[in-house]
């Protein structure tokens, strides 16, 4: 077995209400000043009040940058960095969804090392840590907060970039179902999708390991017993909490194996077409499911029971076919669509997709099943049909 490790969460704070504890997470940190990095749906929906008033009351002074916008772009992350630059901060807090958190983790670093964010996007890594972090997620589905990861768009290559580095994971976590319950329903699918492409990604993925795979198999659990319900009935608190403890189980299996293919092909349609993370995940997810199932037939068979499937007398082939049914089903449930021509995907921009997708080596390498650039051409080609 290849060696294999995990950086973790220094604190994971859970349950209904938690957020109250953004107080006594403060006092530990000793914080005085802080930046509040949010966007301005969260913002708008007073998502970040409670929050607010407990680190008021800890006596912090409360700098407040509530302009991330969906998929950032390297010039959006440094235009805040630039805003909390002029803030003399000893904590930074994210409330919101990946792109918040995604930020912050590189705000983090740009404001304790002397690297730059282009440099980092080349692949160079910072020498310290960053500002503590606390993230509190309000979507079930990016994992951000558990993982030492960072995307960044970078509009000359019309690609997104992953920014890998341990000092991004953050140094306490509260995960609060009360911030995800009046999410809409399409948001509710599509990072709830993402949240099961990570933990089936990472339990197939060649970096799999036994640390990643029991909290994969846990996580794929929690989904099949919630995400319906949370998307039929958003405010049942029970399963918004199982999708938050989902999702964070996923981050924390990608900081210890690795998304594979799903990412890989998902980056040049949030690039170049600004498709979100979540619905370009969701979308390929059952196709490339689909594709793999050959090479991990054993594997298929345990998602399908974690999800609940009932799988007696059956053999590992129909299992493994089962699974991937039960995936188109869950799409077509959860009504996860793209009109992928209405944002300028059409047939004739499949090779420039391929180009890209192909790029990403760092999740390609780790996928169970080789893809030729044909292979991709033919999933990006059903993808269009499936979605015309």
């Amino acid at each position: 077995m290849s060696i294999y490790s995990q950086t973790s969460i220094r604190r994971i704070i859970g349950g209904e209400g938690s957020i109250s504890q953004s107080y006594d997470i403060a006092k530990s940190f000793n914080a005085k000043n802080v930046v509040l990095i949010t966007d301005k749906v969260v913002y708008e929906l007073g998502l970040t009040k409670t929050a607010e008033e407990y680190l008021a009351k800890a006596g912090c002074n409360i700098h407040i940058i509530n302009d991330v916008p969906p998929e950032p772009s390297v010039a959006q992350v440094n235009h805040i960095y630039e805003q909390a630059k002029a803030v003399d901060c000893d904590l930074l807090v994210a409330i919101g969804g990946g792109s918040s958190m995604d930020t912050t983790k590189l705000v983090s670093l740009l404001l304790t090392n002397s690297i730059s964010l282009v440099e980092m996007v080349k692949g160079a890594k910072p020498s310290n840590k960053g500002i503590p972090t606390l993230f509190v997620p309000t979507t079930a589905g990016t994992g951000s907060e558990a993982t030492p990861n960072a995307i960044v768009l970078v509009p000359d290559e019309n690609l997104k970039v992953g920014i890998v580095c341990d000092f991004e994971v953050a140094d306490a976590v509260i995960l609060d179902p009360n911030l995800t319950k009046d999410l809409p329903k399409p948001i509710t699918a599509n990072t709830g999708v993402d949240a099961l492409c990570h933990l089936m990604e990472c339990f197939i993925s060649k970096k799999s390991n036994p640390l990643s795979d029991a909290f994969a198999i846990a996580g794929i659990k929690l989904v099949g017993e919630s995400l319906r319900e949370c998307y039929k009935n958003g405010s049942n608190l029970v399963a918004r909490e199982k999708m938050l403890l989902a999702s964070c189980y996923g981050g924390i299996c990608i900081a210890s194996s690795s998304t594979t293919a799903i990412h890989a092909l998902s980056y040049p349609l949030g690039g170049r077409y600004h498709i979100p993370h979540g619905l370009s995940n969701a979308i390929l997810m059952p196709l490339i499911m689909d594709f793999n199932k050959d090479y991990c037939k054993e594997k298929y068979c345990i998602m399908a029971q974690a999800f609940g499937l009932e799988t007696t007398g059956k053999t590992k082939d129909e299992i493994a076919q089962q699974f991937v049914e039960e995936l188109y089903s869950l799409n077509r449930d959860l009504n996860i669509k793209c009109d992928l021509k209405a944002v300028g995907v059409t047939e004739d921009v499949i090779s420039s997709l391929v180009d890209g997708a192909s790029k990403v080596t760092r999740l390609l390498n780790n996928n169970p099943k080789p893809l030729s650039k044909s292979d991709m051409y033919k999933i990006y080609e059903n993808l269009l049909k499936a979605n015309a």
